[in-house]
Parts: C-alpha cells; sequence; structure tokens
C-alpha cells in the first residue's frame, strides 16, 4: 500500500472492476449455484426448480436492462427497481479471463443501494480476494451509496462476510430467521475512507 495522501478528486473505475452485462449470466449463475449449495443464497437456487427459473429469469431481465419490474407490495402497483452490477477479476488481466466474482446492488426506497448479492470463484476463497472484491466495489458510486446488506447465517463464509461489512461501516442491525440485517447510516462521501486511511498510516 502506497504510504501518500490520498487525493480527493474523481476517482476512476477500479481496474478490477467492469459493469456486469447479459453476457455475464452463465458465469453469475455458476457462482449463484455454487453459493447456494454452500449455504450462502436460498437453498432451492442451488438446483433446477421452479423457484431458480423463475430467479434467473429476473436476472437475465437485470442484466439485459439494468432493473427489474416489481409489484409495490402496499399500492400494488408495478414499479422499476434499479439493479446496477459489476464483474470482478482476481487480477489486472481484466478482460483476458473470465471474471472471477460479481457484486450486484439493488436500489431501496427512500435512496441508496443494498448489497444484494455478491459471489466469488471457490478456489479464490480465503486468499484475500473477498476482502479486495468488497473494497473495491464500495469504492463505486453505487457503492458508496449502499446502506443495507444481508448475509444468510449458513453460508460457510458468514462470518468472515460479516467482519469485512463492518469494516466497510456497518452494522448488524436485526436477524430474521435465516439473515442478519447489516445498516450503514451514514453514506460514504468520495475520498473519506482514503482519507482515513492516509490519516491511520501517518
Amino acid at each position: 500500500m502506497r504510504g501518500v495522501m490520498a487525493s480527493h478528486a474523481p476517482r476512476g473505475p477500479n481496474p478490477m472492476l467492469r459493469p456486469a452485462h447479459i453476457g455475464h449470466l452463465a458465469m453469475l449463475r455458476t457462482l449463484i449455484r455454487d453459493g447456494a449449495r454452500d449455504g450462502s443464497f436460498r437453498p432451492e437456487l442451488a438446483w433446477d426448480s421452479a423457484e431458480s427459473e423463475r430467479f434467473f429469469a429476473e436476472l437475465k431481465q437485470a442484466l439485459k436492462s439494468g432493473y427489474f419490474v416489481v409489484q409495490d407490495r402496499e399500492t400494488r402497483e408495478m414499479r422499476t427497481v434499479a439493479v446496477p452490477g459489476y464483474v470482478y477479476w482476481a487480477d489486472e488481466t481484466v478482460g483476458a479471463e473470465p471474471p472471477a466474482g460479481f457484486g450486484l446492488f439493488r436500489a431501496v426506497q427512500g435512496g441508496g443501494f443494498e448489497l444484494w448479492l455478491a459471489g466469488l470463484e471457490g478456489a479464490l476463497r480465503g486468499k484475500g480476494h473477498g476482502r479486495a472484491m468488497l473494497e473495491a466495489l464500495f469504492e463505486t458510486p453505487t457503492g458508496r451509496a449502499t446502506r443495507f446488506a444481508r448475509v444468510r447465517r449458513s453460508g460457510r463464509y458468514a462470518e468472515a462476510v460479516a467482519r469485512l461489512l463492518e469494516v466497510h461501516g456497518f452494522t448488524a442491525t436485526r436477524e430474521t430467521s435465516h439473515e442478519t440485517w447489516f445498516v450503514r447510516a451514514t453514506p460514504v462521501a468520495p475520498g473519506s475512507r482514503e482519507a482515513a486511511s492516509a490519516a491511520r498510516r501517518s
């Protein structure tokens, strides 16, 4: 890590990330199914089923158009929900090999986003790539505006993911039967995390 003060000027895209698109659907399907088998996602997504067919059809729509069409639970009206996302490479050879991970966000009512889904190839887990990918995701404009995240407690890496979220300012606030909800109360201003890291190093 360079021991220099970080600039507050807007930064370009992280070199390890690129926007997710429909061409990444097969890769996302594989990682989501693998994650479902180890407990990180809903178990019905691990295999062919009516639930998984519906889920991946919605995911395909999101990758193609950038949004979901959902029914509001209160008004029963149809509305669109933005679903921006990124794919991740574990080194600087972006585009030379298939991506090794992904992160998808979902817009929430009241402003901001939820980190909705994230996955990483099993061979890269436990080697610091999960930390690197989350850091890259939270450095994007969407990541800086993210206020919520959920972790499925049955996942093999649930505790590690929870610790990484805490590093990025998220606090565990409540638990449902399967998930822990994390909330970040204060949006991250551009440059603030870099400035804080530089201050800690000085």
